[in-house]
């Protein structure tokens, strides 16, 4: 589903390069769950960017399924992004003004999609979160509010769900609520590959990659899995 070959990322501040991602080669098929960690710096993110999408790579390559995504034009790549890829961020990033359901549901508006309400609250049923469909941001717990980016994540039904510290602002216990979330979402056959610190999240994924200093310096499966 996923693969990368060589793929780098050099960033230009003023007169000095900054090698943020260095020949990272990986494969990752579908229905796999990733954990990408390492230490701030290390280019965990900006792997994360180039995979969902959101910015190109300096050199290397990049298929998505049957893409390839340097042959791609800005239209195709949003539409990859709405269609393919479910985004989840540390922030949640979600709007302050609309309620849980409007905010789940812009992916589809969008896309054009027809019973976008229908199918915001289904996806709002399927993180325990349609009884709050109505309430704004700011009347919902982090958690909740973690839960309505979940949903809007996936209300398009994604291959993929990516996810850059999605339990970075929450507690021990809800961070474990969200992260059983993930993994039913993986168990239904959803691709999930999340950005983490923490080792204890980590153990959640069936796989680790260790970034370090833009490179890949580990990957391996995990013997054990947290539930």
């Amino acid at each position: 589903m996923i693969k990368t070959n060589n793929l780098s990322k050099t960033y230009r501040l003023g007169k000095v390069s900054v090698h943020a991602m260095i020949d990272v080669s990986i494969c990752i098929q579908g229905g796999e769950f990733v954990a990408v960690m390492g230490p701030s710096g290390s280019g965990k993110s900006t792997l994360m960017n180039l995979l969902g999408c959101l910015d190109q790579p300096s050199s290397g390559s990049y298929h998505l399924e049957n893409f390839d995504i340097k042959n791609l034009n800005q239209n195709q790549l949003a539409e990859v992004r709405n269609k393919r890829i479910g985004f989840v961020f540390q922030n949640f990033n979600l709007l302050p003004r609309a309620s849980a359901l409007e905010n789940v549901e812009l992916p589809l508006l969008y896309g054009r999609v027809k019973n976008s309400q229908i199918l915001a609250l289904k996806a709002l049923e399927r993180v325990g979160l349609a009884k709050r469909s109505k309430h704004r941001p700011n009347e919902l717990s982090g958690g909740e509010r973690q839960r309505v980016a979940i949903a809007r994540a996936i209300v398009n039904k994604p291959a993929i769900v990516l996810a850059d510290e999605p339990t970075g602002n929450l507690d021990t216990s809800t961070g474990n609520e969200i992260m059983s979330i993930f993994s039913s979402l993986n168990s239904e056959g959803t691709t999930i590959i999340l950005v983490t610190h923490e080792r204890a999240i980590a153990s959640f994924a069936r796989r680790t990659i260790e970034m370090k200093d833009g490179y890949i310096y580990k990957d391996k499966i995990n013997s054990e899995i947290a539930v």
